[in-house]
């Protein structure tokens, strides 16, 4: 016998959220282990762009944040070669150097105490799409945690390798949690790596969706009161726990590799 058929939305909401709660705990990777997933995640969706982009997160000091070896590809890093580094992008730990391109993460990290992770890379459909100086249309369902959540830059600043691209990078970022940038690519963040991380696959299906809806016709606005809704309730912390556990063991399939011994997922 159903007892539930007659409950509200709200009701119900509410008991699938304390569900959430109880099924999905606190992780226990460390943040190497979820860096170093992260990166072999985003190379196998589709973020691969040869050593163009940077995936970091914050250390344990202030003024830190750990990022990947310059000269590796997302494919090849493990929790073992990832670098700390402070905000002159002095390595703290680790051997090589990191992409010059991530003193504008330094920037980002400085006005947005929320952020803990920042993804920026150059995957195929959301360059295609900078390149039009378009900014993304959230018009499904399954995009909806970028609605009204993605900024857009439309004056390409070039080469993110100084202090004025990280001020204008970070000012068009504002207070949202992702940003496209015209004939450059895309940039998430998240006040965790498994929030940054899936929205950063979610960015380039986005892209992905919106080129081809735009070849076939016109798109048609979702309703804002509905898209807000669904907004809110597909970004939360649990539910980017869940999903990223599932990136991370089908990563682990392929990449065993990225980190040390047996992880709990």
């Amino acid at each position: 016998m159903a007892n539930t058929l007659q409950d509200s939305k709200d009701v119900l909401v509410d008991r699938a959220t304390r569900q959430m709660d109880r099924h999905f705990g606190d992780s226990t990777l460390t943040t190497r282990q979820k860096l170093a997933l992260t990166c072999r995640i985003a190379y196998d969706g589709g973020h691969d762009s040869g050593l163009a982009g940077q995936i970091s997160s914050r250390g344990r000091e202030p003024g830190t944040y750990y990022t990947q070896r310059l000269g590796l590809g997302f494919d090849e890093i493990t929790e073992d070669n990832l670098l700390l580094v402070n905000e002159d992008l002095e390595v703290l730990e680790g051997t090589g150097m990191p992409n010059p391109a991530n003193r504008f993460h330094s920037w980002i990290y400085r006005a947005r105490p929320d952020v803990d992770c920042v993804i920026h890379t150059h995957p195929l459909h959301t360059a295609a799409l900078a390149m039009l100086e378009v900014p993304l249309v959230v018009s499904h369902m399954d995009t909806t945690p970028l609605y009204d959540d993605c900024a857009f830059l439309k004056d390409w600043p070039g080469v993110p390798v100084g202090n004025e691209e990280g001020e204008i990078i970070t000012a068009a970022l504002g207070d949202k949690r992702a940003v496209l940038l015209a004939h450059h690519g895309q940039l998430v963040t998240g006040s965790t790596i498994e929030e940054a991380c899936t929205l950063a696959l979610l960015i380039e299906r986005a892209a992905r969706l919106q080129l081809l809806a735009m070849s076939a016709g016109t798109i048609r606005p979702l309703d804002p009161v509905l898209a807000r809704e669904a907004h809110d309730w597909t970004s939360t912390d649990r539910r980017s726990r869940a999903n990223f556990a599932y990136y991370a063991r089908k990563a682990l399939r392929d990449h065993p590799d990225c980190v040390n011994g047996q992880v709990d997922l």
